[in-house]
């Protein structure tokens, strides 16, 4: 599959990386980096770099990468299977529970466990990632979207980059937020001095957190819906934490005294979508690990 792109005078003067990671939500500057090497990016018809600054009017290629032939192995680990059809299927990933093989966690992830119990997945984009279309942090629990076609996981990112997913969360950030209702409007990139951390930064990915008040414990504690209208990396965790209320258990945005949470307090706990075929709206809710609930209770009763 092919994709061209034409530079406008609004656009111009912008990295190509930067560029084609605006204009693909579903692929990294890293991923976009690797394939301009690999020549599978192309200014004009011609071999272009990374750093290459776009002009007005230019032509800019994008052919995608053949999938290469994945060496991971199934693996037999319990899946809770919201729903399942040809298509699609909605999983609700456990806290602690990696989305997909990385260097630090080469197996025990969500994709090895759905090579096990799923015939099919789409290969789109990065060969280390069937079916995935979107993720989730490690210790974020919740709903995901997974691709068991090509043709899904193509419609499903693309409702992603339309914003038209619907996906909300559940969150316990520290302190008493003060309005009910808010939005975060804030760019968020990598934190140039730990490149581990995400910020909110000049010149950052336009990043988009809308937010309410679903319950205040104490003075010391506030339950909050967060809906995404973007989805960038810890965006959650970072937008929280930038307006001053970072979420209970964040070892990586949080405070140094907090909760014993087995890690952040997040939840995703909703998502809906257009059928990639039917065109049917979707929706599903799932309710929050015992660990959540229980520090819920549990504050309740302490205050």
């Amino acid at each position: 599959m092919t994709d061209n792109y034409h530079v406008t005078q609004e656009e111009k003067g912008q990295r190509i990386d930067k560029y084609l990671s605006d204009k693909r939500d579903d692929l990294s500057r890293a991923q976009i980096q690797t394939w301009i090497k690999e020549g599978y990016i192309q200014v004009n018809e011609s071999q272009t770099k990374a750093n290459y600054k776009v002009q007005v009017d230019d032509l800019i290629t994008l052919t995608e990468k053949e999938p290469e032939v994945l060496d991971i192995q199934p693996e037999n680990i319990p899946l809770d299977i919201v729903y399942q059809d040809k298509d699609v299927v909605v999983v609700n990933k456990p806290k602690g529970m990696v989305v997909h093989p990385s260097p630090g966690h080469p197996n025990g992830t969500l994709v090895n466990a759905l090579m096990y119990h799923i015939d099919d997945l789409s290969g789109i984009h990065d060969v280390v990632r069937p079916g995935i279309v979107h993720r989730i942090d490690r210790d974020t629990s919740g709903l995901l979207m997974v691709a068991k076609n090509d043709h899904a996981h193509q419609s499903l990112a693309k409702q992603l980059k339309d914003k038209t997913v619907k996906r909300s969360y559940v969150a316990l950030v520290h302190g008493d937020i003060p309005h009910e209702y808010g939005t975060i409007d804030a760019p968020i990139g990598r934190d140039t001095k730990d490149r581990q951390r995400m910020t909110v930064v000049t010149g950052g990915k336009d990043a988009i957190t809308h937010f309410e008040v679903l319950e205040r414990i104490g003075q010391q504690y506030t339950l909050v819906k967060c809906v995404l209208e973007t989805g960038r990396t810890h965006q959650i965790r970072v937008h929280m934490r930038y307006i001053g209320f970072p979420l209970v258990g964040d070892p990586k945005y949080g405070h140094r005294k907090t909760l014993a949470t087995e890690g952040q307090a997040l939840h995703a706990q909703e998502i809906g979508f257009h059928h990639p075929t039917t065109n049917e709206w979707l929706a599903f809710e799932v309710d929050p690990p015992k660990i959540f609930t229980e520090t819920l209770e549990n504050l309740r009763q302490s205050y």
